[in-house]
């Protein structure tokens, strides 16, 4: 499935309403436990200041999403979700990788705290090369250029 990264922040998202709709949908069928409120004021609230999304598309559609919170050198990473009707096809995969090429691209890394995430979640970061840091408070990717290959 060729799926490409696309970047949502809030002018992406006012100006373009199937990004809106699609969004929706996405988090519409995350599981209840990975939303802190119901999916429109979730992606609303997160669409303020610097933080935006990062969306698998296929098909002028998105079909994934993780929401980004940047601070000075790293994305930090959360909310992250596939449609239910493309999950297990490689989507989610997808989606990170592209994530990591935008974060080496862009000098950053990613992290994503570990108590935000599912048993399935821990194991798809540690196949895309995660590493949970010793204290056990994150799962980190350093994909700075001083850090790529680590």
């Amino acid at each position: 499935m060729p799926v490409t990264l696309q970047r949502v922040d809030r002018a992406a998202w006012e100006a373009d309403a199937q990004v809106r709709h699609d969004l929706h949908r996405i988090y519409a069928d995350a599981p209840a436990e990975r939303l802190p409120a119901s999916p429109e004021p979730f992606v609303d609230a997160h669409l303020f200041g610097e933080r935006f999304f990062f969306c698998a598309r296929f098909n002028d559609r998105l079909l994934g999403a993780l929401a980004v919170s940047p601070d000075d050198q790293t994305w930090w990473l959360s909310h992250f979700c596939v449609r239910e009707t493309t999950r297990r096809r490689g989507v989610g995969a997808r989606l990170l990788a592209l994530t990591g090429e935008a974060a080496h691209a862009d000098g950053r890394r990613l992290r994503v705290l570990a108590s935000q995430l599912a048993m399935p979640d821990r194991v798809l970061l540690s196949r895309m090369g995660y590493r949970l840091t010793q204290a056990g408070d994150y799962f980190e990717m350093d994909l700075s250029p001083k850090g790529a290959g680590q």
